[in-house]
């Protein structure tokens, strides 16, 4: 073997506290541990997110221990030592063991550490910094991953995931911290999180604005821990007829009946479906594994069919902006990759309108007074003053609400769509995603595209703007293709090993007979766009 490979496989695995992790390491080939060694799980502004194994390149107790280490010292060096840290975790595999060892490293270092027992919703600990005055969140959960993997999230004392240059300030503390074996911890008891837990749904049960509660509701947490918590919550809020995927209730780190535990991927809905169309419901909710998504289904004449984030986020946005009161200053926001029906409707509602780059930890710092904010990941912040980030839960009240108030008239989401259709033009939005094995190829296909930027798309003229190009926290690796009713944004996707493109079509409407055609055009323009995308992989 290599003296350098061997020597920093030796060194690790003297320093590795975990007996189960030394033995993985001494049976690998010296390929699989050249592979291991190559590289290391780099702390990001979403924390860390990796495979399950053993190894500087792993979610493991060693990388857990030195991660917090080095989060400690960062606390430390900012003069916050000693402050509140809460810890809470989903039902992945090992998720149990990551959080006590992270809460007995801050306890060992000094912190007041609030450890929240058993598997909870990544917004119930997003809810709980705030609540509880913390300095600082850590959700162990790796969300709609697959369930090889896990991960380590982090929220500031405001509640939000942190953002440069933080994480490069801890990823250097990290460096600094020796072997994971000399990293103290002291014992931790899990502390009562009912109050909390109350707290919170009671909190979640003031947001629907309508008193219509006749709703019949089919919901799944895709073997997550939001199963309990939504229940609950809507529950609380007054929706008494709630039908769940029995199979898929309770928590399962294997998540056996999905091959993707994603409410996004084709297939991960079936059951869900199958039962709202079984119980004849109004209204089907999906909850991805830590709740922090929702995504919902409605029926048609042509059986059930789930919405796409961008229509649940102009659905909310335009619900929120049309119950503001008239001298109220409101701020809306979505992504970049998000479609653009929200900033007409705000423009419309009297609202401001901010875009941001992917990802909540922008997306709740988009400005002062911010109301409403959604990516087009199905993920939804309907209450920003105490969770400031996606809230599947919240969520998922919020759209039964409306739903009820909906069907109380007569109507359905799908009729309040049509309106929105009406008024601002068919908004249709797809996207196509191209997984490799290597991520090394996403920075080839993307240097790729660069290289040859196409001058036309849908037989209409584009230009190209490099968001590589534009300076400070504006700046990511993106392209954004736009012309007249069409757009394309193509970037790497921040968790998974994806390509990601996603396409919109805007096609003027004359009025409601004018639907089906409006309608039929924007998805010949989001075909053609469409194979585009695929076309880059």
């Amino acid at each position: 073997m290599n003296p350098g490979l061997r020597g920093a496989v030796d060194a690790w695995i003297a320093g590795d506290p975990d007996p189960a992790a030394r033995t993985e390491l001494a049976g690998l080939t010296e390929g699989e541990l050249a592979q291991r060694f190559s590289s290391k799980l780099t702390f990001g502004t979403a924390g860390l997110r990796g495979p399950l194994h053993a190894g500087p390149d792993g979610m493991n107790v060693a990388v857990v221990t030195r991660t917090t280490a080095g989060i400690s010292a960062w606390l430390q060096s900012r003069c916050l030592g000693g402050s509140v840290v809460v810890v809470a975790r989903d039902g992945r595999h090992g998720s149990a063991v990551f959080a006590t060892t992270t809460a007995e490293v801050f306890a060992a270092a000094g912190f007041s550490v609030v450890l929240l027992p058993g598997p909870t919703p990544t917004p119930v600990l997003a809810y709980a910094v705030r609540a509880l005055g913390a300095q600082l969140g850590v959700q162990i959960t790796a969300s709609h991953n697959p369930a090889t993997d896990n991960g380590y999230k982090v929220y500031l004392d405001s509640g939000a995931q942190l953002v440069s240059p933080a994480d490069r300030e801890i990823e250097a503390a990290i460096a600094a911290v020796g072997p994971a074996v000399d990293v103290p911890r002291s014992p931790v008891s899990p502390a009562d999180g009912t109050t909390l837990v109350r707290d919170y749904l009671a909190r979640v049960a003031t947001l629907p604005r309508g008193t219509a509660r006749d709703l019949r509701i089919a919901l799944t947490p895709l073997h997550g821990v939001g199963g309990g918590v939504a229940v609950e919550a809507l529950q609380a809020a007054g929706f008494a007829e709630i039908h769940t995927v029995a199979e898929q209730f309770a928590p399962d780190p294997d998540f056996p009946t999905v091959a993707f535990p994603n409410p996004e991927e084709p297939g991960a809905t079936d059951a869900l479906l199958a039962t709202a169309a079984r119980v004849d419901a109004d209204l089907a909710i999906a909850l991805d594994p830590d709740a922090d998504r929702c995504a919902v289904g409605v029926p048609t004449a042509d059986g059930w069919r789930m919405l796409t984030g961008d229509e649940t986020g102009a659905l909310l946005g335009d619900r929120i902006l049309s119950g503001r009161p008239a001298d109220s200053d409101p701020l809306v926001a979505t992504t970049v990759v998000s479609s653009q029906l929200l900033a007409r409707i705000a423009a419309a509602r009297g609202a401001r309108f901010a875009q941001t780059l992917t990802g909540f930890k922008w997306l709740v710092r988009a400005g002062s007074g911010l109301v409403y904010a959604y990516e087009e990941a199905i993920g939804h912040c309907v209450d920003p003053e105490s969770v400031r980030d996606k809230d599947g839960v919240s969520a998922a009240v919020a759209l039964a609400d409306l739903a009820a108030e909906l069907k109380s008239r007569g109507r359905t989401l799908l009729d309040a769509l049509d309106d929105l259709a009406v008024e601002f033009g068919v908004h249709a939005t797809t996207q196509v995603s191209l997984r490799v094995e290597h991520v090394e190829r996403i920075t080839a296909l993307m240097g790729r595209l660069r290289a040859d930027l196409p001058t036309e798309l849908a037989g209409r003229p584009v230009t190209a703007e490099d968001l590589l190009d534009r300076r400070g926290q504006d700046r990511t690796d993106a392209l954004v293709l736009t012309g007249d009713g069409v757009r394309v944004v193509v970037r790497p996707s921040g968790t998974e090993p994806k390509l990601k493109c996603y396409v919109e079509a805007v096609e003027p409407v004359a009025d409601r007979a004018d639907l089906p055609r409006a309608r039929a055009a924007a998805v010949e323009t989001l075909r053609a766009c469409a194979t585009f995308a695929a076309a880059q992989g």
